[in-house]
């Protein structure tokens, strides 16, 4: 696994924590439920618990690529592609089911899947 494939993966999973910490700590703070567009403090106490278990999701995903890379630097360079791999294709994923629910999502959508895309593609290209 080519170094700048290990690059975009990591920095894809450190976006992936930070939208943890929006989604699972920092929630109900104003200026982070504003940014996945809710218009008011009773919208995102409804939404808290999605959102704390979406923020989780998140964290999951970028623990498995952390864990993938950290294998790629060992005897289990076949593992740790795999779960790089594995959990740069979710995140691809879930960027396009995100801008397929509503096309306002479009920036979000590219910033939660580019890396991914870019470190998938130096990966199998």
């Amino acid at each position: 696994m080519s170094p700048l494939a290990q690059v975009f993966a990591v920095i894809a999973a450190l976006i992936h924590v930070l939208f943890f910490v929006m989604e699972s700590i920092l929630f109900t703070r104003p200026k982070v439920w504003r940014r996945f567009g809710l218009k008011s403090q009773a919208d995102a106490d409804v939404m808290k618990s999605m959102a704390l278990n979406q923020g989780f999701y998140n964290l999951f995903l970028a623990v498995g690529v952390f864990v993938g890379v950290a294998l790629v630097h060992t005897a289990a360079v076949t593992s740790g592609v795999a779960a790089v791999l594995f959990g740069c294709g979710c995140m691809l994923a879930a960027a396009l089911v995100l801008v397929s629910s509503n096309r306002r999502f479009l920036r979000a959508s590219i910033i939660q899947g580019a890396l991914p895309l870019l470190a998938i593609a130096l990966v199998v290209l």
